[in-house]
Protein backbone atom coordinates (compact mmCIF):
# COMPACT_ATOMS: atom_id res chain seq x y z
CA UNK A 1 0.00 0.00 0.00
CA UNK A 2 2.92 1.91 0.51
CA UNK A 3 4.44 1.77 -2.46
CA UNK A 4 1.51 2.57 -4.24
CA UNK A 5 0.89 5.61 -2.51
CA UNK A 6 4.30 6.99 -3.06
CA UNK A 7 4.36 5.97 -7.03
CA UNK A 8 0.72 7.85 -7.09
CA UNK A 9 2.58 11.12 -5.06
CA UNK A 10 5.42 11.22 -7.52
CA UNK A 11 3.33 10.75 -10.88
CA UNK A 12 1.10 13.09 -9.58
CA UNK A 13 4.01 15.92 -8.78
CA UNK A 14 5.51 15.29 -12.09
CA UNK A 15 2.42 15.75 -13.75
CA UNK A 16 2.16 19.39 -11.65
CA UNK A 17 5.28 20.06 -13.35
CA UNK A 18 4.64 19.64 -16.39
CA UNK A 19 1.22 21.22 -16.39
CA UNK A 20 3.34 24.31 -14.83
CA UNK A 21 5.98 24.48 -17.34
CA UNK A 22 3.61 24.19 -19.90
CA UNK A 23 1.60 27.25 -18.35
CA UNK A 24 4.84 29.29 -17.97
CA UNK A 25 5.67 28.56 -21.43
CA UNK A 26 2.33 29.60 -23.13
CA UNK A 27 2.24 32.46 -20.91
CA UNK A 28 5.42 33.61 -21.94
CA UNK A 29 4.18 33.43 -25.52
CA UNK A 30 0.56 35.12 -25.17
CA UNK A 31 2.91 37.97 -24.02
CA UNK A 32 5.34 38.17 -26.83
CA UNK A 33 2.45 37.93 -29.34
CA UNK A 34 0.83 40.88 -27.59
CA UNK A 35 3.43 42.67 -27.78
CA UNK A 36 4.03 41.99 -31.20
CA UNK A 37 0.78 42.93 -32.44
CA UNK A 38 0.74 46.20 -30.30
CA UNK A 39 4.42 47.19 -31.89
CA UNK A 40 3.38 46.36 -35.63
CA UNK A 41 -0.13 48.13 -35.17
CA UNK A 42 1.99 51.21 -34.05
CA UNK A 43 4.36 50.53 -36.92
CA UNK A 44 0.93 50.40 -39.19
CA UNK A 45 -0.33 53.89 -38.29
CA UNK A 46 2.95 55.77 -38.39
CA UNK A 47 2.69 55.18 -41.85
CA UNK A 48 -0.50 55.44 -42.29
CA UNK A 49 -0.61 58.84 -40.55
CA UNK A 50 2.21 60.02 -42.81
CA UNK A 51 0.68 59.33 -46.26
CA UNK A 52 -2.84 61.37 -44.42
CA UNK A 53 -0.46 64.23 -43.67
CA UNK A 54 0.72 64.39 -47.26
CA UNK A 55 -2.96 64.16 -48.12
CA UNK A 56 -4.61 66.79 -45.61
CA UNK A 57 -0.74 69.15 -47.40
CA UNK A 58 -2.43 68.14 -50.13
CA UNK A 59 -6.28 69.62 -49.19
CA UNK A 60 -4.99 72.68 -47.84
CA UNK A 61 -2.85 73.41 -50.79
CA UNK A 62 -5.83 73.59 -52.98
CA UNK A 63 -7.81 74.82 -50.31
CA UNK A 64 -5.28 77.56 -50.94
CA UNK A 65 -5.31 78.15 -54.77
CA UNK A 66 -9.35 78.20 -54.69
CA UNK A 67 -9.28 81.03 -52.33
CA UNK A 68 -7.19 82.93 -54.34
CA UNK A 69 -9.34 82.37 -56.82
CA UNK A 70 -12.22 83.19 -54.74
CA UNK A 71 -10.54 86.83 -53.49
CA UNK A 72 -9.64 87.60 -57.18
CA UNK A 73 -13.56 88.09 -58.21
CA UNK A 74 -14.97 89.64 -55.13
CA UNK A 75 -14.13 92.69 -56.16
CA UNK A 76 -16.04 92.08 -59.53
CA UNK A 77 -19.56 90.68 -57.03
CA UNK A 78 -19.18 93.40 -54.78
CA UNK A 79 -19.31 95.93 -57.47
CA UNK A 80 -22.62 94.50 -59.06
CA UNK A 81 -26.01 93.77 -58.20
CA UNK A 82 -27.08 92.20 -55.14
CA UNK A 83 -28.30 89.61 -56.55
CA UNK A 84 -24.38 88.45 -57.93
CA UNK A 85 -23.43 89.25 -54.34
CA UNK A 86 -26.00 86.79 -52.60
CA UNK A 87 -24.59 84.29 -55.85
CA UNK A 88 -20.89 85.05 -54.68
CA UNK A 89 -21.27 84.52 -50.96
CA UNK A 90 -23.55 81.44 -51.23
CA UNK A 91 -20.03 80.46 -53.35
CA UNK A 92 -18.24 81.60 -50.56
CA UNK A 93 -19.94 79.74 -47.64
CA UNK A 94 -19.00 76.63 -49.67
CA UNK A 95 -15.31 77.50 -49.15
CA UNK A 96 -15.84 77.97 -45.81
CA UNK A 97 -17.51 74.33 -45.52
CA UNK A 98 -14.55 72.87 -47.25
CA UNK A 99 -11.95 74.93 -45.09
CA UNK A 100 -13.81 73.65 -41.69
CA UNK A 101 -13.70 70.17 -43.03
CA UNK A 102 -10.04 70.20 -43.75
CA UNK A 103 -9.57 72.04 -40.04
CA UNK A 104 -11.19 68.94 -38.87
CA UNK A 105 -8.99 66.53 -40.56
CA UNK A 106 -5.87 68.44 -39.01
CA UNK A 107 -7.49 67.87 -35.31
CA UNK A 108 -8.23 64.33 -36.23
CA UNK A 109 -4.65 63.46 -37.08
CA UNK A 110 -3.29 65.71 -33.89
CA UNK A 111 -5.72 64.08 -31.58
CA UNK A 112 -3.73 60.63 -33.09
CA UNK A 113 -8.08 59.53 -34.09
CA UNK A 114 -7.52 55.80 -35.65
CA UNK A 115 -6.55 55.90 -39.12
CA UNK A 116 -10.24 54.69 -40.41
CA UNK A 117 -12.00 57.48 -39.01
CA UNK A 118 -8.58 60.11 -40.29
CA UNK A 119 -9.92 58.62 -43.39
CA UNK A 120 -13.35 59.33 -43.63
CA UNK A 121 -12.97 62.83 -42.59
CA UNK A 122 -10.92 63.31 -45.47
CA UNK A 123 -12.98 61.57 -48.16
CA UNK A 124 -15.45 64.34 -46.71
CA UNK A 125 -12.90 67.63 -47.15
CA UNK A 126 -12.52 66.68 -50.34
CA UNK A 127 -15.93 66.28 -51.21
CA UNK A 128 -16.89 69.82 -49.89
CA UNK A 129 -13.68 70.78 -51.79
CA UNK A 130 -15.33 69.75 -54.50
CA UNK A 131 -18.24 71.26 -53.72
CA UNK A 132 -16.64 74.46 -53.35
CA UNK A 133 -14.63 74.70 -56.42
CA UNK A 134 -18.28 73.67 -58.42
CA UNK A 135 -19.51 76.54 -56.95
CA UNK A 136 -16.83 78.74 -58.40
CA UNK A 137 -16.77 77.28 -61.49
CA UNK A 138 -20.60 78.07 -61.34
CA UNK A 139 -20.00 82.12 -60.54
Amino acid sequence: MRKSRLSLFKSTSMLISILGIIMVISTIIVVAYVGYSIVSSGITNEISSGTQYDELAELKSAYDDLAMKFDSVKSTYYASGSDQIKEFNDAKLELTRAESAIENVQSALDAGKPSNEVDSRIDFAKEKLKVANEAYNNL
